[in-house]
């Protein structure tokens, strides 16, 4: 994240990273509004990855 113009130990800042992990970060925002991948209510784990990719694939179509 970026820091305070006033911070006097300045970090170095990647900008590049920062929005790649935004678009990353609101990815998986959308995929929990589907209640299904938000509950996890799949009783294995191949089928909540099946759902996922599902979720994933019509997030994407849109």
């Amino acid at each position: 994240m970026p820091q305070r113009r006033n911070r006097l130990d300045r970090r170095p800042f990647d900008g590049a990273l920062f929005k790649a992990r935004h678009l990353i970060e609101n990815f998986f925002c959308k995929l929990k509004k589907f209640k299904r991948i938000a509950m996890r209510s799949d009783k294995t784990d191949r089928s909540f990855a099946a759902m996922i990719y599902l979720t994933a694939a019509i997030i994407n179509s849109r």
